[in-house]
């Protein structure tokens, strides 16, 4: 064993799938580049319980399973801060996918997929945790870390449109002017919004005052 692998250790998977031939794939998929499978289930509570007690870095997980759908499995996992979710789906509607998101989903694949689907999708929902976890790190009141949360993914998605920064580099950016402005991710976020979101969108401060 190299001391690149001493060092860096897999990632720990918990994979929940009511379907056991599909789990199974998930599970070989896993295994197969790299990442350390240590639970399977069949339902959305046990998913919850073997998550809360594993302590994994990510849940991969169906919507629709037994005893516990998979977005209300989702929520309470993202609420309790337990692991990033990456959501299974046969559909793609517009009004699910929002619900995921809402739920605390970082990534969702629709079925039928293959490991190109799901590998990048893992390493989205990894990434987008971690920044979670480096705003959270910021801002102690629950109210305000969501808010800022909004600003910085939209501060994101303009930085995407605007300059082509994949979302990674976007987060690493505002991350870096921060540090160097010596103020909040918060506070660069607005300023990204402001300069660079179209000027329809930007609130009227001085009609309602």
């Amino acid at each position: 064993m190299s001391d690149e692998q001493q060092t860096t250790a897999p990632r720990r998977v918990v994979v929940a799938e009511d379907e056991s031939l599909i789990r199974m794939d998930i599970v070989e998929i896993l295994r197969d580049n790299g990442y350390d499978v240590v639970a399977d289930v069949g339902d959305g509570e046990a998913a919850v319980e073997v998550a809360t007690e594993l302590r994994p870095d990510l849940v991969v997980m169906d919507v629709r399973m037994p005893k516990l759908d998979g977005i209300e499995a989702a929520k309470r996992l993202s609420e309790n801060h337990i692991a990033p979710v990456v959501l299974l789906t046969a559909f793609s509607q517009k009004e699910l996918v929002e619900q995921a998101s809402e739920a605390g989903a970082l990534a969702y694949v629709v079925k039928p997929f293959t490991q190109n689907d799901l590998l990048p999708a893992i390493e989205i929902a990894l990434s987008r945790y971690q920044q979670i976890i480096t705003l959270e790190a910021e801002i102690a009141d629950m109210a305000e870390r969501f808010e800022t949360r909004k600003l910085v993914d939209r501060a994101k998605g303009l930085l995407n449109e605007r300059m082509g920064l994949t979302e990674p580099e976007a987060f690493r950016w505002i991350q870096k002017a921060s540090m160097d402005r010596r103020t909040t991710m918060q506070a660069v976020a607005q300023a990204i919004i402001d300069q660079l979101a179209p000027k329809k969108d930007a609130p009227k401060k001085d009609d309602d005052q």
